[in-house]
């Protein structure tokens, strides 16, 4: 049954393709990921990754990057190609700029600059609501904690390291959470409109689900689409404002098919020399750009 609403049928559509890209023969995924080769050299090859697609594999993934990078090796180069490398990684739901290694020595020397913070990561996200200031940097530790609920699960979330007394209003410390992981992101305002935010976003750190983290939690403005850090205690769709559901052309029921909003926009490599790679969002990112107005 295909809905007869343009926006709900794009939303089906995209849920439908990443669905698809993880259950084709590799060799249909391997060619997806050539045709999203934006940049390669003797050392690296850059894809702009697709939404929906899992780096590594799991329960339930029949099909990941990691899987087919033999595959995609012999498409760019020849069939006597050594497999690819993974140097870093990009949630699931995360699009954009993903860096592959041509060889172990490569891949190496590109993980330890990830690691050693040498890398310039720029992020684009679509966020509800506008931060308080509009430029700024979030610089609150992370911790990996059980949510109790009906349907009991773990999400990341904020271990501050100070908070206010309600006596006094003054600043104390807290304990340390010992399994706390130090998070710095660096935000700033790009544009604002129909109760939503284009926002560029620098991780210092590279915890797991830091920016959306810091997004949700320390800015109170979550990433449109991030229906997992919308809401603490349950997990349920993400409650948009009614400006942007208008624009959205879209009812607040139909919000769970809403994708994330989050594209490793930028990337600065200091290899032996300094590579700048950049990848354009993908078109339903494009699209939600334009009907918001950002």
């Amino acid at each position: 049954q295909v809905p007869k609403d343009p926006a709900r049928r794009r939303l089906r559509d995209l849920a439908m393709l990443s669905k698809q890209l993880q259950q084709v023969h590799p060799n249909v995924l391997a060619k997806v990921l050539k045709q999203e080769t934006v940049y390669q050299n003797e050392e690296i090859v850059v894809i702009n990754k697709p939404y929906g697609l899992p780096v590594h594999g799991g329960p339930g993934v029949k099909n990941c990057i990691a899987d087919v990078l033999p595959i995609l090796a012999k498409m760019l180069e020849n069939m006597k190609a050594e497999p690819l490398h993974l140097c870093h990684r990009l949630d699931k739901e995360t699009t954009g700029v993903m860096v592959l290694a041509r060889n172990k020595e490569v891949a190496e020397r590109v993980r330890l600059l990830f690691k050693t913070r040498q890398v310039e990561k720029i992020y684009w996200a679509i966020s509800l609501g506008e931060p308080e200031p509009t430029e700024g940097i979030v610089e609150i530790p992370i911790v990996e904690k059980k949510v109790q609920s009906h349907q009991s699960h773990y999400k990341m979330t904020l271990a501050p390291s100070y908070r206010l007394s309600p006596d006094d209003g003054k600043v104390v410390k807290i304990h340390r959470n010992l399994n706390a992981e130090s998070a710095v992101t660096r935000y700033r305002l790009l544009a604002s409109s129909s109760a939503c935010s284009l926002l560029e976003l620098q991780p210092i750190t590279g915890v797991k689900h830091q920016i959306r983290v810091h997004l949700a939690y320390g800015l109170g403005c979550p990433i449109l689409g991030d229906h997992k850090y919308s809401h603490w205690s349950k997990l349920a769709p993400q409650k948009l404002p009614v400006v942007t559901l208008k624009k959205l052309k879209l009812e607040q029921s139909k919000a769970r098919y809403l994708p994330l909003h989050l594209h490793a926009y930028r990337l600065s490599l200091p290899l032996d020399k300094h590579i700048d790679l950049v990848c354009k969002p993908p078109l339903f990112f494009q699209k939600t750009l334009k009907k918001l107005e950002l």
